[in-house]
């Protein structure tokens, strides 16, 4: 189902059945992305080579640190998707967690992990940005 389909249907109809599964099912991609890539990021960094010139063992450690960025971002982003497909099987899925109110499909298509409508994003980021 694309973005018109799902933007098209009225608001009495927001997520249901269609929804869920449009959504479910772009999870689910995104889940075996992030495991086929966390899959990588362990091959890459199991292999690697013992070299001498310290320049080169610098490189190396510089690209390992990379990796590591990467799969921990990666890993974080997967218990996100697993979560929002936990709140797909809920029932508790495209509502806000602080309020309850629908986030709505368009910031659902951009980010279908959100849990947060957007002014109650915008106020948790206010809120974290004074007390940072």
């Amino acid at each position: 189902m694309s973005i018109e389909q799902l933007m098209s249907m009225s608001d009495a109809d927001y997520m249901n059945a269609a929804q869920l599964e449009a959504f479910r099912h772009r999870l689910e991609i995104r889940k075996e992305e992030l495991r086929n890539n966390l899959d990588e990021y362990a091959h890459q960094l199991g292999a690697h080579e013992n070299v001498s010139d310290p320049a080169d063992r610098a490189t190396q450690e510089e690209e390992r640190t990379g990796l590591f960025r990467l799969r921990d971002r990666d890993a974080f982003e997967l218990a996100k998707v697993i979560s929002a497909l936990a709140r797909i099987d809920d029932g508790e899925f495209g509502f806000c967690c602080n309020t309850g109110e629908p986030i709505g499909v368009a910031r659902l298509w951009a980010n279908p992990t959100a849990t947060l409508t957007i002014a109650a994003q915008e106020r948790h980021e206010r809120v974290s940005r004074q007390y940072a």
